[in-house]
């Protein structure tokens, strides 16, 4: 039930058990054609295993019935394999799975699954990207109250706040890109990963299978160097991450007392079973429900990385669980993201009403910076402090304040306070900064589609 609520449909499929079995049935058929390349087993024995590595040839029930008693669900997968074959070729069957171990099939299996996963949530995110940068354009002139430690500090672009959002995912999706590329590889190395029982064509068997899967090609079997899942998986908890850091943002800004921002959610959606006249944020609530599993995900992933000599008791065994989640979790939130940036409603009057709250409190920086110049930091910032406690105690504005001060009066006149208690004092590099972001997006997703 709540499953479907946190993931996205396409991402689970790809990890669900007819996926992953059919991962490994790949496997099988990509060695036996590899084989049959180099002349280690006959090309008809190849044709036959390949036509046998079809799903619907098996009774996926009775094989996950019969993986409870394996241990793993490679060893009754290749059992039935060899019978389907040998019904066919009783030849043939002595070249299923030869050479290999279950570890090379379920790992490559899984690495298949992932190859497409990541592929779904990479697209997400370069949609995300281009909807980031729609609304980091059209708002480098909104203006709304930064906010550190919760509380006022001085007025910030809307812009330049969506740019931060925009540089983080866009940051996550290279390094999901750039590590995927290095580290989904193909697993074949036979009981103890030397290729022993492959020959004197092992490597070659090894370069050949990763090239018919789309894979990379180890150096070395991988069977307990589990860097490689162990990268991806941090890559996809950070982006994880930075996905959440938008939603947070927006559930802030989407309070009754803010009102700055709000989800679009139709006239039935975030409703309450109690009040009816509520209207919940939906799409950041489940990026935020996935924030708080993933880093528990990644951490149990990297405890499961270490294995004990050639095979690992319980460590591999737990990434199979462990793994899929953490990639179902963020390609969840990454189209929660999407859907909630697509369709973000931003109210800027709110948001100049909202730098007016505090009384012009909000503008004391680019005050006291300028009396600096006159009376020095130390003696500035002292002066407004104390004309900041005058505003808190008498409900005044600050500029009047100010202007009732005969040493602020010598320093500063009418239209210099003009210039200091506007939203867009201080922001000259704001436009820098963002192309800057704007340009670094643009430049990866160029790369990204040279590469493709």
């Amino acid at each position: 039930m709540f499953d479907s609520l946190f993931t996205a449909p396409a991402i689970d499929a790809l990890f669900s058990d007819e996926a992953l079995l059919e991962g490994m049935l790949k496997f099988e058929s990509a060695l036996a054609a590899a084989q049959a390349d180099l002349g280690v087993i006959p090309e008809k024995a190849a044709t036959v295993i390949g036509e046998c590595c079809s799903l619907r040839r098996f009774a996926i029930k009775e094989l996950l019935h019969s993986a409870e008693q394996d241990g793993n669900p490679a060893i009754p997968l290749v059992r039935a394999l060899s019978k389907s074959v040998a019904a066919t070729d009783s030849e043939a069957a002595k070249y299923v799975h030869m050479g290999a171990t279950s570890q090379d099939a379920i790992d490559t299996g899984l690495m298949l699954c992932t190859k497409k996963a990541l592929a779904l949530i990479i697209a997400d995110l370069v949609s995300l990207e281009e909807q980031l940068i729609g609304l980091v354009k059209r708002h480098r002139r909104t203006f709304l109250p930064g906010r550190t430690l919760l509380q006022h500090a001085r007025p910030v672009s809307f812009g330049l706040k969506a740019a931060g959002w925009l540089d983080g995912i866009t940051r996550c999706r290279k390094m999901l890109q750039e590590d995927s590329a290095r580290d989904l590889a193909v697993q074949f190395g036979g009981a103890v990963g030397s290729l022993a029982a492959s020959g004197p064509k092992g490597l070659e068997i090894l370069e050949m299978l990763a090239r018919r899967l789309e894979l990379g090609a180890p150096e070395i079997p991988w069977h307990t160097q589990r860097s490689r899942l162990g990268r991806i998986g941090l890559d996809l908890a950070l982006t994880g991450t930075a996905l959440a850091k938008i939603a947070l943002d927006v559930v802030l800004l989407m309070q009754t007392e803010v009102a700055e921002l709000a989800e679009e959610l139709g006239p039935a959606g975030g409703g309450s079973s109690s009040l009816p006249h509520k209207q919940n944020p939906v799409a950041s609530t489940k990026i935020l429900a996935n924030a708080k599993r993933i880093p528990a995900l990644a951490a149990s992933l990297l405890a499961s990385m270490l294995h004990e000599h050639e095979r690992s008791v319980g460590g591999w065994h737990a990434e199979w669980v462990v793994f899929p989640e953490l990639v179902r979790a963020v390609g969840g939130s990454a189209v929660h993201t999407l859907n909630l940036i697509t369709g973000l409603q931003v109210f800027s009057e709110r948001m100049r009403a909202n730098i007016e709250f505090s009384k012009g409190l909000i503008f004391a920086e680019n005050v006291s910076t300028e009396l600096s110049k006159s009376l020095g930091k130390s003696g500035a910032h002292s002066l407004m402090t104390r004309a900041s406690q005058a505003v808190r105690q008498s409900g005044m504005h600050l500029r009047d304040v100010l202007e009732k001060d005969p040493a602020v009066g010598n320093l500063l006149d009418s239209s210099a306070l003009d210039r200091l208690f506007s939203p867009d004092h201080g922001t000259d590099l704001t436009d820098e900064l963002i192309n800057r972001v704007l340009a670094e997006s643009s430049s990866k997703k160029t790369a990204l589609m040279q590469t493709e």
